[in-house]
């Protein structure tokens, strides 16, 4: 995954026309976009279609036997995904099988270590370094880790140089684009923030501004 701008759009929506909108507006700015299963529920993977000129990942969080996991992940390779995203709790085996489709597909693979809402401490968050450390194991591209708590993406940073940390949480669930970087992320993923704003594109800019100065419009 190239990084550059490192700002990530997560598009949350079922309603494809506006988020073809939002893209166009915004394209240019980040570096990749997220969808899952909102739009894909809505519309399929025939989405793919207007979206393939981006770094395109699919957050399935797939959380299942290596069998499936693997089936679900070279379809979605198939489909036209750069990205997937996969839940660590299910074990080496299944995520051996996520990276296998990913390596076959030239393509990128994810792993959550810790989510952005309040529930994660429940569970998730108890097992975050094992759930780090099978990341490593595995050789996944990156994690996934929560943007409104810079002082776990600083931790995680600690423990690893090489991998890539990409965090949701910001805007809507309080956590800032800037402090997150400050901590360690290389990329933020923002949803909301951007998608229900009036004007993404100066939303999106305005975050950027926050990231690594001003750009132009």
């Amino acid at each position: 995954m190239l990084v550059k701008n490192r700002l990530i759009l997560a598009l949350d929506l079922q309603d494809f026309e506006s988020a073809k909108r939002i893209v166009e507006e915004v394209h240019d700015l980040v570096d990749g976009i997220k969808i899952g299963y909102p739009l894909l529920l809505s519309h399929g993977s025939s989405v793919m279609g207007e979206l393939d000129e981006k770094n395109v990942i699919w957050d399935l969080k797939l959380a299942d036997i290596p069998y499936i996991n693997g089936m679900i992940a070279r379809k979605a390779f198939e489909s036209g995904a750069r990205g997937l995203i996969a839940h660590g709790f299910v074990g080496r085996d299944s995520l051996l099988s996520v990276k296998d489709a990913a390596q076959e597909n030239d393509g990128d693979f994810f792993v959550v270590v810790e989510m952005s809402h309040p529930g994660s401490k429940e569970f998730i968050n108890l097992r975050s370094l094992d759930l780090l450390k099978l990341a490593l194991d595995v050789d996944a591209t990156g994690i996934i880790a929560p943007g409104n708590r810079p002082e776990r993406i600083e931790l995680y940073r600690s423990l690893t140089e090489k991998m890539l940390i990409l965090c949701p949480g910001i805007g809507a669930q309080g956590g800032d684009a800037g402090s997150a970087i400050k901590a360690g992320a290389d990329c933020v993923i923002v949803g909301r923030a951007i998608t229900e704003s009036k004007e993404p594109r100066k939303a999106a800019m305005e975050i950027l501004r926050g990231l690594s100065g001003e750009i132009d419009s």
